[in-house]
Parts: C-alpha cells; structure tokens; sequence
C-alpha cells in the first residue's frame, strides 16, 4: 500500500521533483500498460490498494505535470517523461531484486517487498555499483527485464502457460511476482524462469493442466497457469 507522502527524490536524469508516491503511481501505470489493460482510476487503485478519490486526485496532479495524459471515460496514458520516471523506478526494483536473491540469499518470495521498501531510496551510484557488480543482467528473479540506464527495455511475453495446448513445449520467460504465495508454490514445481514445461493434457471445461517439468508430472490449476509467461519451444 502507498501513501501520498510528501517525500521526494531528485535524480540527475530528470528535472522535476517527483515524490515517492508518485513513483508508485507511475511504475503500476506501466505495469498495467505493460499487461495490456486499460489503465482506469479504478484499476490503479486495485493494483496499489487505495481508494479511488485518491487516485483522481494524484491522477490530476501527475496530468498537470505533463507525466500522464488523462481522457475521461478512457482512462489514462503515461508521456515520454512518465515512461521515463516509471522505467527509472522499476529498474531501481528489478536490480534490487536480484541483488537480494543473488547477493544476499533471499528467496525469489521475498525479494519483492524489500525491493519496495529500498528502490526510493537508491542513488545513482549505488544503482551503477549494483548494475555492476552483477554482471550487467537484463532480468530479475521473476524473469522480468531490468530496463537498461538509459531507459530501454526488452518487450514482454504475453503468452500464458494456461493458453498452449497439450503436446506444446515451451521455456518458462517470466512470472508473475505479486503472491509470495504462489511464488513459493511455483519454486516448489520448479516453475522457474528459463525452465522447459511440456503440457500433457488440458482437462476440460476450464479445468487444470497436466505438465511435465523436470522429469517430473503435475497438476497445475487455471489460476496458477495463468501466472506463468512462456515461450513456445517451436519459435
């Protein structure tokens, strides 16, 4: 959960002062950009776990300083300055994420949270100290890419586990980092990112899939698939 506090960090690659929870405005816009969703006050609200006033009135304040454009009814759009802000935060995330799974033991489950907590706070140098110290990497634990100093990414996959059909094989690209929960019950499959899982069989109407990942079969649910991004071995 954010508030709107009025805490600020000034970076040298970008001119306005933009506080804390504007960060977390921003980069959970780009998050539900980057998933194809259509970026409502509501929707924002959902993914920060606020209440909707308070997204319209930090909506507006984001609009007046050029980071978004908002359309009534259609909701809203990050600008090339928001796209920036956002991608400067959530690669501060990701490099933290992996510095606290590679570098400091912590479980892929927990590396999430603390991430939040640390990823206002890092100055340049100690991004670049990072950045460096792990070899210059392009993903997080969960897969995600880690967009570069300058501000580019590499696109997303959008295909889920739960859409291939059985006798498919696919690599695992990435997966969804929001439930501790889940991610603990994935690690426990060996759901991994850069893992190879085959479907057996689809059962019908809605129902499980049948996998197959590391000489081991198992029965995953809808929900659980829909969580996996992967990559058809045949591409």
């Amino acid at each position: 959960m954010t508030d709107d506090t009025d805490t600020t960090r000034q970076t040298g690659r970008k001119d306005d002062v933009i506080t804390h929870a504007m960060e977390d405005y921003l980069k959970a816009i780009y998050n539900l950009q980057s998933e194809n969703q259509k970026v409502t006050t509501q929707a924002i609200a959902e993914r920060l776990n606020i209440q909707s006033p308070s997204v319209t009135n930090m909506v507006k304040r984001l609009a007046d300083l050029k980071l978004l454009e908002h359309t009534p009814y259609r909701g809203v759009t990050l600008t090339a300055g928001g796209m920036r802000a956002a991608l400067e935060v959530i690669r501060h995330h990701r490099l933290l994420e992996l510095y606290l799974a590679e570098s400091l033991g912590y479980s892929w489950d927990e590396v999430h949270e603390e991430a939040e907590r640390l990823e206002h706070s890092m100055s340049e140098e100690l991004e670049a100290r990072i950045d460096r110290a792990l070899g210059y990497p392009t993903t997080d634990p969960h897969g995600d890419p880690i967009p570069s100093f300058e501000g580019d990414i590499q696109p997303q996959t959008q295909l889920l586990l739960a859409e291939l059909d059985a006798g498919e094989d696919a690599q695992i690209e990435r997966v969804n980092d929001r439930d501790p929960g889940m991610l603990r019950y994935l690690g426990s499959l060996g759901l991994y990112p850069n893992a190879e899982v085959q479907v057996l069989e689809r059962f019908p109407f809605g129902g499980p899939l049948r996998v197959r990942v590391l000489e081991q079969e198992h029965i995953i649910g809808h929900e659980l698939a829909e969580a996996v991004f992967v990559r058809r071995l045949s591409e």
